[in-house]
């Protein structure tokens, strides 16, 4: 991890007001952050905690927090606060874990949180109105997202959160992906969905008019509409996103009948075919190449899945809306079915099984005419030692021998 982080907060510092509104720009401050912690994954199920670079979220570090959990599981560290999230609660470096978060701080609001991030183990949003420590109501706005060492266990979260003092904020739209912890709270899996929707302002995804016979030229115009919406939304449309990856779909299934009109669009649009991963270019084509790498994966993934389960044409959609976590769960029904089957290795036992009925050997019959002969004894019901076999390995012999020396 890069330790560059601007330096925190002192207690005998100036204490400066907040000035931020939560508006548009402060829900882009948490697409941002949520498509930074994205553009880490690499396929991987969190980003690696030593791929977080401090130069890289520099206009929303000041709102920030980082928990390391490598010390105390129980009792985080509070690695990182951003001097403007000191500067409202009023902290200085007494606060070193989350233990010492006075209680109706803000940054109690996102420390709060962070058990729900090893529950779901995936992001989570969350917005709500409490009164702080001077009296004052306070509207505020956050994200958590986990970081790991090892690829596998989250020893780390990164948190941004954002506020105005007495303001309400209307009532949001979310996917709760775990039960709220404070009257009025809901919780959005940002897995799913790329940021805060309040009610009404869901963009509506354009229904292309596509009847069956329609070509595939049309099918991947009608996806890339629907992709225009999602853009123009900063990610924030889930009905747009859930309509382009069923166009998507479709457009899959019908490449498959004219592969020579797949192959020439594939070329036109300088894409490679991939037979280990068709879904792949299916999602480039209907995207962009160039769009978030981490995001197109996830894409495919859901794509695979449903072409997995057999999903008939323009089945797609009725398949995510109906799938547990949406498109996080096919990802993840996806990533599961690809990940092979652990072989058990029961040689050992079956040897274990014969050498009990096997006659015992005089040790000069097994010796043979060697200097050294590795040579397999059993201890027999009565407490008996049989010699039953002689290893012929001669690896293991030497393996033996050094380990004597």
């Amino acid at each position: 991890m890069d330790g560059s982080f601007a330096p925190a907060m002192t207690a005998d510092q100036e204490s400066v007001p907040p000035s931020m509104e939560i508006g548009t720009d402060e829900r882009r401050m948490h697409v941002r952050a949520y498509n930074y912690w994205a553009s880490l994954l690499g396929g991987r199920d969190f980003p690696s905690i030593e791929d977080l670079d401090s130069s890289h979220v520099r206009d929303f570090s000041d709102h920030s927090l980082l928990l390391d959990f490598t010390a105390s599981p129980d009792n985080p560290a509070c690695s990182f606060i951003g001097a403007t999230i000191r500067a409202e609660c009023e902290i200085g470096d007494e606060v070193r874990t989350i233990a010492d978060v006075p209680p109706r701080s803000l940054l109690s609001r996102l420390t709060d949180h962070y058990m729900q991030i090893i529950a779901n183990r995936a992001p989570i949003g969350f917005e709500a109105e409490f009164t702080n420590q001077r009296g004052h109501d306070i509207c505020y706005r956050g994200i958590l997202m986990p970081f790991s060492s090892d690829g596998e266990t989250i020893d780390f979260i990164y948190g941004v959160i954002n506020w105005k003092d007495g303001v309400t904020v209307a009532p949001v739209s979310f996917v709760p992906a775990a039960a709220a912890t404070e009257p009025g709270q809901d919780v959005l899996d940002l897995t799913d969905a790329l940021g805060f929707v309040p009610d009404g302002e869901e963009v509506e995804a354009p229904v292309a008019a596509l009847d069956a016979d329609a070509g595939l030229a049309d099918r991947l115009s009608a996806a890339r509409e629907t992709v225009e919406v999602l853009k123009a939304a900063d990610g924030r449309s889930r009905a747009a996103l859930y309509r382009a990856l069923s166009l998507a779909y479709d457009f899959a299934v019908a490449s498959r009948r004219v592969p020579d009109d797949y192959a020439e669009l594939l070329e036109d649009a300088g894409i490679k075919a991939q037979a280990r991963a068709p879904m792949t270019p299916i999602v480039k084509l209907v995207f962009g190449a160039d769009y978030d790498k981490a995001r197109l994966t996830e894409f495919a993934a859901a794509l695979a899945y449903a072409e997995r389960c057999e999903v008939d044409f323009e089945g797609f959609l009725p398949f995510i809306e109906t799938c547990p976590g949406g498109l996080k769960g096919l990802v993840a029904a996806e990533r599961d079915a690809r990940r092979p089957v652990t072989r058990v290795d029961n040689r050992a036992d079956r040897a274990r099984t014969r050498l009990r009925s096997a006659h015992a050997q005089s040790l000069s019959a097994l010796a043979g005419n060697d200097e050294f002969t590795l040579v397999l004894v059993r201890r027999d019901a009565q407490g008996r030692v049989e010699p039953v076999t002689a290893v012929a390995d001669l690896g293991l012999l030497e393996k033996a021998l050094r380990r004597l020396a």
